[in-house]
């Protein structure tokens, strides 16, 4: 009872049970394929090379890469030795990303060669680095930093395997990774080994994300964004196939992997869902028999669009870089889902689910006090669990012991979440709160609508009003007040917009989410 949960057991158990079973990586020229007996082996040497270069138990060991199956070898060598995996996001700015490996202490870094251009201008300010080892071919540029930069394979080809992995207590770090800093500096979040065991065991049942042996799993949720939700880790753990979309996927790329390598479970961001319904085919998507999605709220449209096209149900989630990131999934209740109209089952699965087991939640007022479960009383959401950050690294422990999310949600008597915004997003108009994700979705469904965000501007009478920014589907003919005549029999009078702006696109932050930092400085 006592044995430490520690994650270098979940590539032991692939290696012993599933030796042949493939990691797919898709590379700018074709795919690269390894078995988990090739990954354990080359995790092991990787440990040891790593080890030759001054790393030991605690070290920070970043990685500025795309998924494929080094970066895998990276989640499973760096925890699996007792050092740390800080995934960093290849989305940043400069700036945040040399305050990040600055912050955490970052002693060398994984990188991708067609990434070292993005790393240059800010390598002079990372003094923490001794040393690069770059994955693919190329990244000469890094040795102008003066600091030793090494060839992946070269490196790997070099070492000798470590023998067994080391035992260590399992509240050690085993990965880290930083918020986006939409309102501040980046923070660090930590978790240890048990947090991720723990998640990782969840995260495969049924009712929950339901990975299987014979599933073929693709996490096109990029691997430096919170641990790509913990889908590579439990895919190693019950032996699954796995497709590694490589870098910059286009909604074609994603296409095309799914087809060709008969992908059963793929999780994204809506706005990749969005790109590929817009470019596959019912035989595209053959394969496929659920779909992971979270970031932001899925539009009903868009879970109908899948449903009635391809067959294929859509899973909404929720979760934060600081719960690891799963929180609830959108499973339907089987006594619902015999009782329920269609229109209300839609409901449920557009919401963000229902709290995973393993932890606890509270939805509070502005004076802490709990608000009832009836589906309309909003309140922010509060959460603690094994695998819930307790506190940000460098900072003192949340005060309460309750990670207070920042969003704002209603929660229905069944228990089902629904995020009726972040608190930073709702606009306060006339004493009354708008939702602006609510507001979105309702537009969104509009058949020439592709996407839509809302935010408040402020008003001389009323505080805030909404404005919503729309991208029209391309050779679609649509106009301000066709939006608004949209609306108006399905949200109340005060909601409507006092105006529609037409965009080509919409600015997305570095986790794919609506930028609306951005779409506000363009009204002010």
């Amino acid at each position: 009872m006592d044995t430490p949960l520690l994650l270098w057991g979940f590539i032991e158990r692939a290696r012993r049970l599933y030796p042949e079973r493939t990691v797919v990586s898709r590379t700018r020229t074709g795919t690269d394929r390894v078995t988990y007996a090739e990954l354990a082996h080359r995790s092991k040497r990787l440990a040891a090379a790593l080890r030759s270069l001054g790393i030991e138990g605690g070290d920070r060991v970043a990685t500025f890469a795309w998924n494929h199956h080094r970066h895998l070898e990276a989640y499973t060598a760096i925890p699996g030795m007792g050092a740390v995996c800080h995934t960093l996001n290849v989305r940043l700015f400069a700036d945040q990303l040399a305050y990040i490996v600055r912050h955490a202490e970052d002693r060398v870094v994984l990188i991708d060669a067609e990434l070292v251009d993005m790393w240059l201008p800010f390598a002079d300010r990372v003094p923490s680095v001794e040393a690069y080892v770059v994955m693919g071919e190329g990244g000469e540029a890094l040795r102008e930093t003066g600091l030793p930069v090494h060839d992946y394979e070269e490196l790997l080809a070099g070492a000798d395997p470590i023998g067994e992995w080391p035992t260590f207590p399992e509240s050690r770090a085993a990965f880290m990774c930083y918020t986006s800093g939409t309102t501040g500096d980046p923070k660090g979040v930590v978790h240890s080994h048990r947090a991720m065991y723990l998640h990782t065991l969840v995260h495969g049942l049924t009712d929950v994300h339901g990975i299987r042996e014979a599933d073929v799993v693709m996490p096109i949720v990029p691997m430096f964004h919170a641990n790509a939700w913990g889908i590579p880790l439990s895919a190693t753990m019950v032996g699954a196939s796995m497709v590694l979309p490589g870098p910059a996927p286009s909604p074609s790329d994603i296409v095309h992997l799914m087809r060709e390598e008969e992908v059963t479970f793929a999780a994204a961001v809506p706005t990749v869902w969005q790109g590929v319904l817009e470019v596959a085919t019912p035989d595209d998507l053959r394969s496929l028999r659920r779909i992971g999605c979270g970031g932001s709220a899925v539009p009903p449209a868009m879970i109908s669009a899948y449903e009635e096209r391809f067959g294929v149900p859509i899973q909404q989630g929720y979760g934060m870089t600081e719960t690891g990131p799963l929180a609830s999934r959108a499973h339907v209740k089987s006594h619902l889902e015999r009782t329920l109209p269609p229109p209300e089952l839609l409901e449920l699965r557009a919401s963000q689910g229902l709290l995973v087991p393993g932890l606890d939640m509270r939805v509070v007022d502005h004076a802490g006090a709990e608000v009832p479960w009836d589906g309309r009383t909003p309140g922010e959401i509060r959460l603690r669990g094994p695998w819930i950050a307790s506190g940000y690294y460098g900072e003192e422990p949340f005060p309460d012991g309750w990670l207070h999310t920042g969003d704002v949600a209603v929660v229905h008597p069944e228990g089902y979440i629904r995020i009726v915004d972040r608190t930073k997003d709702l606009v306060k108009s006339g004493g009354e709160w708008i939702s602006s994700v609510e507001l979105e979705n309702t537009i969104m469904a509009h058949p020439d609508v592709a996407e839509a965000a809302v935010v408040g501007v402020p008003h001389p009478r009323w505080q805030e009003r909404p404005v919503a920014f729309v991208v029209a589907r391309p050779g679609a003919a649509l106009s301000e007040e066709g939006v608004l005549d949209h609306l108006r029999p399905r949200v109340a009078r005060w909601w409507l917009p006092d105006r529609v702006e037409f965009v080509s696109e919409i600015p997305k932050t570095s986790v794919g989410k609506f930028d609306k930092k951005t779409l506000r400085a363009r009204l002010s």
